[in-house]
């Protein structure tokens, strides 16, 4: 049994999202952030969620939105996740405390000052990103993982995940593991053979010889 929770992130069509939930991701994630390439509509997203098996989790990804926003895509688009990507304060965080959906905050990583800000905010989970300083996540790039603090909380780690090393990945312990660029071929279009190889890397993990 896989004792890390799968995220595929950044998908942008439902060939993507059902060939993901078919080699078995357990949240399908959808970028709202209107800069990103991978970039959906509300209704591109929806018409993405409708045609998912009900089991499979959903995730939004906002970048500093309008809370209006957040929960009009939460309701439209079913959506079992809210994450928050950008520069949001603790504050906004807990404006969703009472929402259906869980809250995940993203945490863009450079040294320890990074990941010493995670206590001051209080939410259902952190995501653990590599520090860029103009994007918002999908570059591709890792972090130190040797900064990796799970701190009591529920932790996904993002970034530069790949076939090659998601094994090393979820031997750090981690909650969860967010994957994007990684399985791409372009940004947005996944590529199928590089996300089977992720899934077969993972139940190798699982069943080591």
């Amino acid at each position: 049994m896989r004792i890390v929770k799968v995220k595929i992130c950044g998908i942008t069509c439902p060939e993507d999202a059902q060939a993901a939930v078919r080699m078995g991701a357990d949240i399908v994630g959808l970028n709202f952030y209107d800069k990103s390439p991978r970039h959906l509509t509300l209704d591109q997203a929806a018409r993405i969620a409708i045609q998912l098996p009900a089991m499979t989790s959903l995730a939004g990804v906002f970048v500093n939105a309008a809370t209006e926003f957040v929960r009009d895509a939460v309701n439209q688009c079913y959506l079992d996740w809210i994450q928050l990507h950008g520069d949001e304060t603790p504050e906004y965080c807990q404006a969703f405390k009472l929402d259906s959906a869980k809250v995940m905050k993203a945490f863009r990583i450079k040294d320890q000052r990074d990941m010493d800000r995670i206590s001051d905010f209080s939410t259902d989970a952190v995501l653990l990103d590599a520090f860029h300083s103009d994007r918002y996540g999908g570059t591709g790039q890792t972090f130190d993982w040797g900064l990796l603090n799970h701190t009591g909380r529920r932790v996904f780690l993002a970034g530069g995940i790949t076939p090659e090393n998601v094994r090393t990945a979820v031997e750090l312990g981690v909650y969860g593991i967010d994957i994007c660029s990684g399985i791409e071929s372009a940004p947005g279009k996944k590529d199928h053979q590089k996300m089977q190889a992720l899934f077969d890397n993972l139940r190798e993990a699982d069943n080591p010889a």
